[in-house]
């Protein structure tokens, strides 16, 4: 069945570069018009756009906060002035640092669990508000490896992840009832541009480890976004889908296999 998303609206958030990117993409590709977010990357959102635009799709770039909700709200009411509707969003803006435990500071704390998981709560909020006036609606989230094993030196990124995660099953109990699936997409090593900067060989290091003997990109992302932003998952809500090439269904095993 081939997936077809013409006439439907979709709000990617943190969308200037990497995943956020490669989701803009994909749905555009299928028919999407796209709403772009971006914090403070005009000139990333801009690119996406005209990437967009060569997928054969069309949209608009909007400057907001993810963490500030009147910067929220405007973002919504400008979707709402321009389409009249949204059909899908995917929560995807995310910020880490990287420290130990014990080195983390409460504004770093506060950055990250403010952009990463209040931020997805807003938007999700705002977004179901208009989905159920509609009679449905689709929401995915962006998670990470961490919402299944630990990540030293990256608690609370740990801790907004696998806060999403049961978010996405909470929201999708209390809005299913107005059509609107939530689910949520979990990557595992993807090469994007922050990534590249975590030292050493990025590619090398974690193809090493993933049972696919590759890393990710953002259109293995896109890919699955598109699945849930789809007809094809019309029954499927409250998911949790680990794109990670098999990364972190693998043991800690003492034999060789």
């Amino acid at each position: 069945m081939p997936i077809q998303l013409s006439g439907k609206v979709a709000l990617v958030t943190g969308a200037s570069k990497g995943v956020g990117r490669g989701i803009a993409i994909a749905l555009a590709r299928h028919g999407a018009t796209i709403v772009i977010n971006y914090n403070s990357d005009l000139s990333g959102a801009q690119e996406t756009l005209a990437l967009v635009e060569a997928a054969g799709g069309s949209g608009i770039t909007v400057k907001a906060s993810v963490a500030s909700s009147d910067q929220v709200d405007a973002m919504f009411d400008l979707v709402k002035e321009t389409y009249g509707r949204l059909d899908i969003l995917v929560n995807n803006a995310g910020v880490q640092t990287w420290k130990a435990l014990l080195d983390l500071t409460e504004a770093d704390w506060d950055h990250v669990l403010d952009t990463n998981l209040k931020g997805t709560f807003l938007c999700t909020q705002r977004a179901a508000t208009l989905m159920k006036v509609q009679g449905g609606g689709r929401i995915v989230h962006i998670g990470s490896g961490c919402n299944k094993v630990a990540f030293p030196h990256l608690v609370n990124y740990t801790a907004s992840k696998g806060g999403i995660e049961q978010f996405t099953k909470s929201a999708a109990v209390e809005l299913g009832k107005f059509g609107i699936t939530v689910n949520c997409v979990a990557p595992g090593s993807i090469e994007v541009e922050r990534t590249k900067e975590e030292g050493g060989d990025y590619a090398t290091i974690w193809s090493a480890l993933t049972p696919l003997g590759r890393i990710g990109t953002p259109e293995d992302i896109g890919r699955v976004v598109l699945f849930f932003a789809s007809e094809l998952a019309d029954f499927v809500s409250g998911q949790t889908l680990y794109v990670d090439g098999g990364l972190f269904a693998k043991p800690h095993w003492p034999y060789s296999v």
